[in-house]
Order: C-alpha cells, then structure tokens, then sequence
C-alpha cells in the first residue's frame, strides 16, 4: 500500500511537472534576433548603437557587415535578413527594383567623405587637386582602393580620380579590395603605401593617417540608404529602423564622423 501511495505521487509529481513545461516558453517562442546587413563601413558605430538597442530593449540585433554589392546579392538570394543598410544608393536600388524591400521604410540615413591614407608613420600631407601626381607618390605601389566596378568606396574613388583627371595614370596600380575594411588593411599593414577609405574607416584604424581629403563636388553624394526587408518576419524592425534614425543613435554614428542625414 505504501508503494502504492509514493507510485502516485511520484505521477502526480510527474503530470504537473509536465502541465508546468507546457506553460514555459520554448526556444521558438522566444523573441527572436533581428538580423541587419550593413555595409563593412558601418561596424564600429553599428555595433555601438546595437549594444544599446539591447540594452534599453532587451532584443538583439545580430550585424553581418560586408561590401554593400556582396550583401545585395546575398539578399537576392534569399538570404534571411531584416534591415539592409547599404554604403550607396545604387546597391539599395538595385534590391528595391526586385521588390525586396518594404515600401515605404526606405530612407537616406548618413553621409561620409572619402580621404587619402598613408600608413600611419610615413604619412605627409598631399593636396588632392586637378592632376595631382598620385602616381609619382605611388611609385612602384599600389594604391589600395574598394573594388571600383562593385565596392561602394571603390566607385566613388574611381569617381573621384576620373573628376579630377587622375585615373588614368594610377588604374594599372589599383588594388581592388573586396570591401573599405580590406582595403584599409592593405596600407595598415604596410602592403601599399596610400589607399581610398571613408573619413570614417580611417579614424577607426590607428595603423594609418589621412593625408588628403577629396572634394565633395569631386564625386556624387555619399548617401547610406536603410531599409526594411521584404521577406522580413520580425516585428521588431520598425521600431529598430526607428532606433537607428533616433537622436540616441546618431551620437554613435557622428563620434565616428558620420553625417547623420535627416
């Protein structure tokens, strides 16, 4: 009779154990992470305004940062995603004319420049102007650049050169990199002596120093575009949108010298 009784409250024990695990939630009801292609541009102030997107929200948005023509392509093919945040217009257009993102949750969110760099202990002035001899500066070196036919970065610096009549005699000497990162570790590392980076990679790299900055009217706008993502599923994307264009995220992005656009 005894077992009998610890039998039963062994299954009662049971039983309630399993009407309690029914009313817990489950890792699939649990929030879930809001995913956000941005160009490799974007990381140190992105990753800033995340941790305090976390922090104030509780939710986490997970950044995947690469050449913006990369992540287009990767958005193309379904890759799942929530917010696309591309280095220039074209990539984001591009995304828009298949019908890929959200209407109306498209919008300019920053501005930048691009500058010459040197590796940081070598680097002297050098006044970028019409027909400036960057190619005597270059000499037997390359001149480390985004990918000028794909990278945002590597379009406006080939803009740029063309403009003020200086392509010519450096395009045998471009090395094109797959992203404005990848083109920053070239000349950090010392594997050429000047590169094409946003204002803002090269404050983010004490390896190197900007010796000249090109003229706005040199090139079109530097404009990164935001959007919503077609097939996204997380109701936390407008308000992070929202976040993003906030006065709150703007500190982040101005410290890295970053235009906030309104």
């Amino acid at each position: 009779m005894q077992n009998r009784r610890q039998w039963m409250k062994l299954a009662t024990t049971a039983i309630a154990a399993l009407w309690l695990g029914a009313a817990l939630p489950t890792p699939a009801d649990a929030a879930e992470k809001l995913t956000v292609f941005a160009a490799a541009s974007l990381k140190d102030a992105l990753d800033a305004a995340n941790a305090v997107w976390a922090k104030e929200s509780g939710k986490e948005a997970v950044a995947s940062y690469a050449a913006s023509g990369a992540l287009a392509k990767q958005i193309e093919n379904a890759a799942p995603a929530d917010i696309f945040i591309s280095a220039d217009l074209d990539w984001m257009d591009y995304v828009a004319k298949k019908n890929l993102i959200k209407a109306g949750s498209r919008a300019n969110l920053l501005g930048n420049r691009i500058v010459l760099v040197a590796e940081k202990d070598k680097a002297k002035p050098v006044e970028i102007k019409p027909g400036f001899d960057l190619a005597g500066l270059l000499g037997d070196g390359k001149l480390a650049m985004g990918e000028p036919k794909s990278v945002p970065a590597g379009k406006y610096a080939m803009a740029a050169l063309d403009k003020l009549g200086v392509w010519k005699s450096v395009e045998t000497k471009v090395a094109g990199a797959e992203s404005v990162r990848a083109a920053l570790a070239l000349v950090s590392r010392g594997e050429a002596p000047y590169g094409i980076v946003y204002q803002t990679d090269a404050a983010a790299d004490k390896g190197v120093a900007i010796v000249g900055t090109f003229p706005a009217e040199s090139h079109p706008p530097i404009i990164y575009p935001i959007a919503i993502l077609a097939a996204s599923k997380n109701p936390d994307a407008t308000t992070y949108l929202d976040f993003l264009k906030s006065d709150k995220a703007a500190a982040f992005f101005t410290a890295q010298g970053f235009t906030v656009l309104k």
